[in-house]
């Protein structure tokens, strides 16, 4: 009459349900914890591969695949892939602002070339040759005024974009701008007059 109904579990069989042991899965609760020694042996991959040969053709492939993503990275500008001295906002940046300007020290090459080449034709001993050097030596010095005014221009806007100048930025855009804007790497990705904002 009065009592509990046989169709509900009793408190005592609902708490041995819960404390059961779970089923072996291999780990975890209710497994035994594995010995170090299979563990490590587990853990365990030879310093040599097995096939050698396979071993370093794969990692050629993967050099290549690199380089390649790279070479192509200095034609685009992709930051993903570009060499670590040019990653960064601030290296970016500076690579848009002296690629948007007209440097003296891009032709600074070329002025040395002619030098050479004239200092070649014109016999030491004559008068000429004081004035080539002279004006060799006029050519360095402007170069050297116009990346001083680069450096501190340079100086000037990152510290209003960013705040602080990241080490290395100013000697970056120095030496980007005595290279001839055709063969920098990266590539120049804006025209000359476009400053960065």
């Amino acid at each position: 009459m009065f009592g509990r109904k046989k169709e509900e579990p009793s408190a005592q069989s609902v708490v041995d349900q819960a404390y059961a042991p779970a089923p072996e899965s291999g780990a975890g609760k209710g497994a035994p914890t594995p010995k170090r020694k299979d563990q490590e042996a587990a853990r365990k991959r030879p310093l040599v591969p097995n096939d050698r040969k396979a071993s370093k053709a794969a990692e050629r492939v993967a050099i290549q695949d690199q380089r390649q993503k790279m070479r192509q990275a200095l034609d685009t500008g992709d930051e993903r892939f570009l060499p670590l001295r040019d990653k960064g906002p601030q290296k970016r940046y500076t690579r848009d602002y002296v690629d948007a300007r007209f440097s003296l020290g891009e032709y600074l090459m070329f002025g040395a070339l002619l030098f050479v080449v004239i200092s070649l034709i014109i016999p030491p001993t004559s008068a000429g040759i004081s004035y080539v050097l002279i004006g060799f030596w006029i050519m360095f010095l402007a170069v050297f005024v116009d990346v001083f005014i680069l450096s501190r221009k340079l100086r000037k806007r990152l510290t209003e974009k960013f705040g602080e100048v990241e080490r290395g930025s100013i000697w970056y855009g120095c030496m980007r701008a005595l290279q001839f804007r055709k063969l920098r790497l990266p590539k120049p990705q804006v025209k000359r007059g476009q400053y960065p904002a």
